[in-house]
């Protein structure tokens, strides 16, 4: 069910990008509207991110992750309503408080449901999920476009993700395999062991630098393709679909490396020299993608950033888990909520770059940048030392 989330989660979060340009004529909006357009999915998004995972931690994922998928499936028909700028704004900004709790009441329910050597294998598969979720977006909803409309697209994922929310509720329980009841007990969150803890800051610093490159390929991407680079829609729907199936591939791989690597070396190999080295190798194939010219340079480039930094995205989600222990959904809501403000910059910025510099290649060398701060972040956080102990409160 995580797995299906996951993909049904970057279907209907990788559909407004794909149909990024249509919407933009139809509605006649600028390169640095369509920067707030994406971003005000990601303020929210961010925002609420910790707020969710609390939830989830404190009242159980059973009803706190149906109540989400209903309400963002709800706002994934409602984006093919909007008329104008000033509707689409609000549509995505309502979208995004719903798929906030996705990732950190995933974190939860792994965290109850699976053992410690089996976290980052079961977060890469979930992870890996999504992104073939975003590689299937192209082919979903280009056909869809081009045969009844854009607004067509929006209508059809929604209900899907209606569907999910009325099966997890039959389904799941939040019963642990003991038969204990752990997710339903109301403890207090320990906001101030969080805050007072450098390795927190330094997760979500770390968090916040990755997100401002893997945010492009969420909001941007498909448009840089296209009007940045010269695909055609016929083009487009491979070119967006393999560098998420690169992406898929790194999470899986990235999963099950962190928990051979952390039963053979330990922790701190398994965790962050993983994904320290993986963040630096991402950060040269995107100067590179940026650097050399024409497609299929850009192609080949960024599918292997792509797949090659989200290597490093089980180490990251298992690391609430090694860190945060009983309240990983809050602490993994905590670094999403950074990472999120990492992508509303990331949309901000590489919107108003193309307004100002009409060079789609700029904003490129400014993510480069972001991505070798993350490995060098990284590199400093200690899985060794619990931020939260594990014994109740």
């Amino acid at each position: 069910m995580l797995v299906i989330l996951g993909m049904v989660t970057f279907l209907d979060r990788i559909n407004i990008s794909v149909a990024g340009s249509s919407i933009m004529h139809d509605l006649q909006l600028s390169p640095s509207q369509w920067g707030w357009v994406q971003s005000a999915f990601i303020l929210s998004y961010g925002l609420m991110q910790i707020p969710m995972g609390a939830l989830g931690d404190r009242f159980g994922h059973r009803s706190i992750l149906s109540l989400i998928v209903l309400w963002w499936s709800l706002f994934t028909a409602f984006t093919g309503l909007a008329g104008g700028l000033a509707s689409l704004l609000v549509i995505r900004f309502m979208f995004g408080i719903g798929e906030a709790g996705s990732s950190p009441c995933s974190t939860g329910v792994i965290s109850r449901w699976f053992q410690k050597d089996e976290v980052g294998k079961a977060q890469g598969y979930v992870w890996a999920a999504s992104r073939m979720g975003g590689a299937l977006t192209p082919f979903v909803v280009i056909p869809v476009m081009v045969t009844v409309g854009w607004r067509a697209a929006f209508y059809l994922l929604g209900a899907l993700g209606i569907i999910w929310a009325i099966v997890w509720w039959l389904y799941y329980r939040d019963a642990t395999p003991s038969g204990m009841t752990s997710s339903t007990s109301k403890t207090a969150i320990p906001w101030t062991a969080l805050l007072r803890a450098p390795q927190f800051w330094l997760i979500c610093g770390m968090y916040f630098f990755y997100a401002f490159g893997s945010w492009f390929f969420f909001s941007w991407f498909p448009t840089f393709m296209e009007l940045g680079r010269g695909f055609d829609k016929s083009e487009l729907t491979y070119a967006v679909a393999v560098p998420f199936v690169m992406s898929m591939i790194g999470n899986i791989a990235g999963g099950h490396l962190t928990d051979r690597l952390t039963q053979r070396y330990g922790i701190k190999i398994g965790r962050k020299a993983l994904g320290s080295t993986s963040l630096a190798v991402s950060a040269v194939c995107m100067f590179l993608a940026a650097f050399i010219p024409g497609k299929m340079a850009v192609f080949v480039f960024l599918s292997l950033c792509f797949g090659i930094f989200d290597l490093m995205l089980p180490s990251a989600w298992a690391l609430c888990i090694d860190l945060g222990k009983r309240h990983a959904g809050t602490l993994s809501g905590a670094m999403n909520t950074a990472g999120n403000i990492g992508g509303f910059c990331c949309g901000i910025l590489f919107g108003e770059l193309v307004q100002q510099s009409g060079n789609y290649n700029l904003p490129l060398y400014m993510i480069a940048v972001m991505l070798i701060v993350s490995a060098v972040l990284f590199a400093f956080i200690n899985p060794e030392k619990p931020i939260i102990s594990d014994k109740p409160l």
